[in-house]
């Protein structure tokens, strides 16, 4: 990561009604949501196309606690998701999912495994932010962010595409337009795997274990 001047980032607590919205949410996807009876390739991918094929790589971004890089969790699967904070529904639809089928996993199994949930709105998502957020589905998941420049290569490449559109009637002021897959990296930083929106819990664990037990 190229150095740059340090930030100061001040501390943004979620407001409680976004809090108790969360909840609400991970309670009902948890409860009552079931996907598709007719797969995967019926899902409608929302957001932009893919901005290139992927190819993967490793990154660096920054963490609540420091700089975080994919290759840090070399041994481990990886699944990789772009996002932010203030999506209204996209993003924590995935995330409980994914919080879900951490929870299935055995404690061995969940040792080897790690979430990063990447903000692709740097402005509003500081990493004490992403935290705070990311913890609400499960407090395993990595909330990583950068410079404009340092996620966009992130970004590029796995072919996640994003895109800022303005809502100046609305106090947000703007919402970011993306991609919603899952990339699933293998425990030697390889990606292996991109998953659409909304894949099942059963199939993430599926593909989960398949790599735990070395069968990538």
């Amino acid at each position: 990561m190229s150095p740059s001047r340090p930030r100061i980032r001040p501390r943004i607590a979620l407001p409680l009604l976004l809090v108790v919205a969360l909840a609400v949410l991970l309670a009902w996807l948890l409860w009552f949501w079931q996907p598709p009876d007719d797969g995967a390739d019926a899902i409608v991918q929302r957001g932009p196309d893919v901005a290139d094929a992927p190819t993967g790589g490793d990154f660096a971004l920054e963490g609540r606690d420091g700089s975080v890089a994919l290759s840090d969790f070399r041994g481990k699967v990886v699944l990789l998701y772009f996002g932010y904070t203030s999506c209204p529904d996209i993003c924590p639809t995935n995330l409980a999912i994914m919080a879900y089928a951490l929870k299935q996993l055995t404690p061995a199994e969940r040792a080897r495994v790690q979430v990063l949930f990447v903000s692709v709105d740097p402005a509003r998502d500081t990493p004490e932010r992403l935290a705070e957020y990311a913890a609400y589905f499960d407090p395993g998941i990595l909330g990583i962010t950068g410079s404009d420049a340092e996620v966009a290569a992130a970004a590029a490449r796995y072919g996640a595409a994003y895109r800022r559109v303005e809502e100046p009637d609305s106090a947000m002021g703007y919402l970011v337009d993306h991609s919603a897959f899952t990339y699933v990296i293998d425990q030697q930083g390889r990606w292996v795997e991109t998953l659409p929106h909304a894949t099942a819990s059963e199939e993430i664990l599926r593909i989960v274990r398949r790599l735990l037990r070395g069968e990538g």
